[in-house]
């Protein structure tokens, strides 16, 4: 199930109807590796939550957990399209009504690390639910973190992480740090239960330039494909989003990409199914 978000930014909220306007019709469907169509298997439905532009952040996370929740309950497995990072939270918060967050870990796939306790260091509307929080609250709940293609770092998040390294695992893709190794990033997550939330200004811009904060030398876009693919092999992932996506006026490449990643992840979470 595809769950649609309309959300709080002007550009990121035209995201969501423009992914899946690819999703439903650019998108070449057979699977060369699978040999096979897996869009004409799997069953997606999609969901708008209505328009949250008109809610404080803190209202829009609570109902997007709400209805987050009731799909839950419905056995579905749930991926949220955006738009503003913020909306992984209201998932969050859903899933800790069900499950214990000790035992998840977020696998967060972004350029930044999105830990401030607020944003009160770059703007004057102090903000705990602001997209540079989301990590930090969705941390206070109580799952653990890996952090994958971290390349910008506040000295307060910085910090964070230093005092709680057994928690919180990063990746840093900077020129100083060699690539690593996608079974050494997968081995990093000591949980069987991951939720993915994959941030698109962790993959590189010249990739995915329609974004709100870009930064410069990210991930791959066969790395990202060949990460996706180990880690619903080795882990249960029970939810996901793709976020931050801004699309651009010249340019469908941002929302193509996500749509490509949407299908990728409902391949992997299904892909016993489909021969089964």
């Amino acid at each position: 199930m595809i769950d649609r978000i309309v959300n709080t930014k002007n550009m990121t909220s035209k995201a969501p109807k423009k992914i899946l306007s690819c999703l439903n019709n650019n998108l070449e469907l057979f699977d060369v590796k699978l040999r096979c169509e897996p869009a004409k298997i799997i069953k997606t439905v999609h969901k708008e939550i209505l328009n949250l532009k008109k809610l404080i952040p803190e209202k829009a996370v609570k109902k997007i957990s709400f209805e987050y929740y009731k799909l839950l309950n419905n056995g579905k497995f749930i991926i949220m399209l955006g738009g503003e990072h913020i909306v992984s939270l209201g998932a969050l918060k859903a899933i800790v009504k069900k499950e214990n967050p000790k035992n998840i870990t977020i696998f967060q796939i972004d350029a930044h690390q999105d830990l401030r306790d607020d944003n009160s260091d770059y703007s004057n509307n102090h903000n705990k639910y602001a997209h540079s929080c989301v990590m930090r609250r969705a941390y206070d709940l109580g799952f653990n973190l890996v952090q994958v293609g971290i390349r910008t770092f506040s000295k307060y998040e910085y910090n964070f992480e230093e005092k709680n390294k057994k928690t919180i695992t990063v990746f840093p893709w900077t020129k100083n740090n060699k690539i690593p190794k996608i079974e050494t990033i997968i081995k990093s997550v000591k949980t069987k239960k991951v939720y993915l939330s994959l941030d698109v200004d962790g993959i590189d811009p010249s990739f995915m330039p329609g974004t709100g904060t870009p930064v410069q030398a990210g991930l791959d876009w066969n790395y990202t494909l060949n990460l996706l693919e180990k880690l619903f092999e080795k882990k249960d992932v029970i939810g996901a989003d793709i976020v931050e996506v801004c699309p651009q006026r010249d340019s469908v490449l941002t929302e193509f990409g996500a749509a490509l990643l949407c299908y990728k992840i409902m391949t992997h979470k299904f892909k016993k199914k489909l021969f089964s």
